[in-house]
């Protein structure tokens, strides 16, 4: 992920795809050359583990997971940041809102002063403003 968070790296969509400890990195080419740690995260150095730790059972079992495709991969790491940038990006409707909503002690006391749907008027302004889609 980049410093704001949206997943950028294989592994980000790694991560998602299977819980656990399923795959890892070759630490050396087919050569027996070492790969340096700058260039081993890479989809051709990607390995499945053929054994994971059951948290659970506290005990190795055998990888139920195959290796994914490339696309697979890419397309799995592009739905996240798809979701990523519809939920946080500076542009997104929904961080608009955020940034502009009343804070939550001040939403409290919109609805002790105004009541339910005096509050409800105060947050349509700002849903109108920043319409889905």
């Amino acid at each position: 992920m980049d410093s704001r968070g949206r997943p950028n790296h294989i592994m980000d969509a790694l991560a998602q795809m299977h819980q656990g400890g399923w795959y890892g990195w070759k630490k050396t080419d087919d050569s027996g050359n070492k790969i340096s740690n700058a260039d081993r995260m890479q989809y051709k150095h990607l390995v499945i583990h053929p054994k994971m730790w059951n948290r659970e059972k506290q005990a190795l079992e055998d990888n139920p997971y195959s290796k994914p495709t490339e696309s697979e991969v890419n397309a799995k790491l592009k739905e996240l940041q798809d979701e990523w940038d519809l939920n946080y990006s500076d542009t997104s409707y929904k961080s608009k809102r955020r940034a502009e909503y009343p804070s939550i002690a001040d939403q409290l006391d919109d609805i002790y002063h105004n009541g339910i749907d005096g509050w409800k008027a105060t947050i349509k302004t700002t849903k109108d403003k920043y319409a889905k889609g």
